[in-house]
């Protein structure tokens, strides 16, 4: 695409930074947690004005329930190509910042100490949607404007699984149409290099609930009364053993294996064991060791079944002796092609049933397909290319994330190559305490989205039949 046109890029992108961060800062100032309902309109708003400042138009879909999907369109400069069009998917909704008292600084007060900027939102995913507008800002001050139509999907609840998403892309679908996607997330791994992804894990999020009475009781009594806590731990025990291995029957019916080139490709991802335990602070060995099996295998190609939460009874400070009246667990599972996350709940029902505990009742809250783009697809590559050109280091691309979106409803309604790229880095501590981007990342983020769309029209004129596994 020309080292001149990077050059005069990076150059520019300084001019900019001041800006950038300061809008930045004021938009993770925003509590725009979904789970808890927080700050929805006025982070619509701001949304809304950013586009709006740089002579983008913008539509607020809010007509199907939910939370608002914000549509953002950008028309090509005069030398543009304007029968190509490339859509961004974000999200301006973020994880609840609990807990709070790991957090080093106020989640909701964004915060610059060496370099690095942290609030709750940084890297996940309010710093990406801020290079991305800031990369169009640019290329409309360079000779002849932006060189493609650019489209924007900024949705609302991301972080409590996309529920309302589908309807609103199955109504629109043509107000989304677009020739690619570059999807929400990505940043840098321990070496450095970007990491991309060219699909996402599917999900069924399961909340189980045992009921043992009507009331809390005195503990005295679990002489003679059941007790809901061990129950619910009874029965979580019967669909995992030692092993890690999952055993609810029909768990892993309909999965789709990998290919041989996509298992050659992620044999080849970096994965460094003893980076991952100090990064975690890991106490246990790795699952996978004493199974023989490649983490990086596991990590793409295998479902899992997660306990994410616990509850009964009295957890508080010190002591209270009480038989806890209800029991509740949160279980994730993360799906592979193929899986399909109501059968994955009605297994899980079979399973207690046959196992007699058929008394826990099990609800999902949310539910999503896996989905795979075909990564030889050319816009991936110049996506790939443009990012090497853009860091001066490698670039790992997998053939799909460990981590789930709603990137199914992109591929069922769209039908448009997706790949992931972003501005976090490999401590960015996504829904951890102390999230962060580093300032640096940022602008090198701009820059790469500015160069990439510089070189989107041409890079698709090189058209390959798409093929996408989205079972």
């Amino acid at each position: 695409m020309g080292q001149q046109v990077l050059k005069r890029y990076k150059e520019s992108v300084k001019e900019y930074m001041t800006d950038a961060v300061t809008n930045l800062q004021k938009y993770l100032s925003l509590q725009t947690v979904s789970a808890q309902n927080k700050a929805i309109p006025e982070t619509v708003a701001y949304v809304v004005k950013l586009i709006e400042d740089i002579n983008g138009e913008t539509i607020v879909l809010d007509d199907l329930g939910g939370n608002p999907v914000i549509y953002g369109h950008f028309a090509a400069g005069e030398n543009g190509d304007s029968t190509k069009t490339l859509l961004f998917y974000n999200h301006y909704d973020v994880q609840p910042p609990e807990p709070l008292e790991e957090w080093n600084t106020d989640p909701f007060e964004p915060t610059i100490i060496d370099g690095k900027l942290f609030a709750r939102g940084a890297s996940d995913n309010k710093g990406d949607l801020m290079a991305r507008l800031t990369a169009i800002k640019l290329l409309q001050n360079q000779d002849g404007g932006l060189p493609c139509n650019v489209k924007f999907l900024i949705e609302g609840e991301e972080e409590i699984g996309s529920p309302n998403l589908g309807p609103y892309l199955e109504k629109y679908q043509e107000l989304f149409q677009a020739d690619a996607c570059i999807w929400e997330f990505g940043g840098k791994d321990e070496k450095e290099r970007i990491s991309m992804v060219a699909g996402i894990k599917g999900m069924a999020y399961l909340e189980l609930t045992c009921v043992g009475a009507d009331i809390d009781m005195h503990s005295s009594v679990g002489a003679y009364v059941d007790n809901a806590g061990w129950r619910l731990v009874q029965a979580l025990a019967t669909m995992r053993n030692e092993q890690n291995d999952i055993l609810v029957e029909g768990f892993y019916d309909g999965i789709i294996e990998p290919t041989e080139e996509e298992k050659k490709v992620v044999s080849e991802l970096p994965f460094n064991e003893e980076a991952i335990i100090d990064l975690y602070g890991l106490k246990r060995p790795l699952i996978t060791k004493a199974k023989g099996i490649d983490p990086r295998t596991a990590m793409v190609f295998h479902p899992t079944m997660t306990i994410c939460g616990l509850d009964s009874g009295y957890t508080g400070e010190g002591a209270k002796t009480v038989l806890p009246k209800i029991a509740k667990a949160k279980l994730d599972c993360r799906l592979v092609p193929g899986q399909d996350p109501n059968h994955i709940l009605q297994s899980v029902k079979k399973h207690l049933e046959k196992h007699g505990f058929n008394d826990i009742e099990v609800q999902m809250i949310n539910g999503q397909k896996a989905y795979r783009s075909n990564y030889n697809h050319p816009f991936i590559d110049h996506v790939l290319e443009s990012a090497k050109e853009v860091y001066q280091n490698d670039v790992i691309l997998s053939p799909n994330a460990a981590g789930t979106g709603p990137m199914y409803i992109f591929g069922e309604h769209l039908k448009l190559p997706i790949v992931s790229t972003g501005v976090g880095w490999v401590g960015s501590k996504a829904h951890a305490p102390n999230e962060s981007i580093r300032i640096k990342d940022f602008e090198d983020g701009i820059v790469h989205m500015a160069y990439m769309l510089n070189g989107f029209s041409s890079a698709l004129e090189t058209k390959v039949e798409s093929s996408e596994v989205n079972n």
